[in-house]
């Protein structure tokens, strides 16, 4: 199959560049709201079968324009919500915002086992995920998935076997950006494209 992942466009959080991962979480700034109307004009041509959003505010809202455009219902996912901060939520000092990045990074290098403080491991974050993208490739060809940017980095860090790990740690995902792959849960995955550029592009500018 061929999945697309979309970051949320910016939400208030993004700009003071606060830990934001609760429920329900906020809505979309006015620049995530021209962001999120832009996304059928990136996808114009591409065909697609299903959109998909996590339980988080902020995703649907970014769906829904692209929903509507398609004449698609935007179908909410409990696993593919942001990477839990724990007892860092709402936090924006370097420091906390440095463990919240060390610590799921090292999911992504394969030490699942330590969990963000306060909150799950990378062993709950990648199950979780991972039962929603199987749900999700037994209803469509092509299916549109939109996420969060700590989340799609390191699912796609974990998952994606032509690159390696410190691919996406290298590589940030800005409001709105697209990550294109092709496969399937049980043949596995292939980054396709990073926000927009050919994986081969990307792999050469590291």
């Amino acid at each position: 199959m061929r999945l697309i992942l979309i970051r949320h466009g910016q939400t208030p959080a993004n700009v003071l560049g606060l830990l934001d991962t609760a429920h329900p979480g906020p809505g979309l700034t006015a620049l995530g709201i021209t962001q999120a109307q832009a996304i059928p004009d990136i996808l114009r041509g591409q065909s697609i079968d299903a959109i998909f959003a996590s339980t988080l505010v902020r995703t649907q809202l970014t769906a829904e324009p692209l929903a509507t455009e398609r004449g698609l219902t935007v179908q909410t996912m409990l696993g593919v919500h942001e990477i839990e901060a724990g007892n860092l939520e709402g936090l924006s000092d370097r420091a906390s915002v440095h463990t919240y990045l060390e610590t799921m990074f090292a999911w992504v290098q394969g030490d699942r086992t330590t969990a963000m403080p306060g909150a799950a491991d990378g062993h709950a974050f990648v199950d979780r995920f991972d039962a929603d993208i199987a749900h999700i490739a037994t209803t469509a060809q092509t299916a549109v998935v939109v996420s969060h940017g700590a989340a799609i980095r390191v699912w796609t860090g974990m998952r994606a076997g032509n690159i390696e790990p410190r691919f996406t740690e290298h590589n940030p995902l800005d409001n709105t950006g697209v990550v294109e792959l092709t496969g399937s849960p049980e043949q596995g995955w292939t980054l396709v494209s990073w926000a927009g550029t050919p994986v081969s592009d990307a792999l050469n500018s590291l």
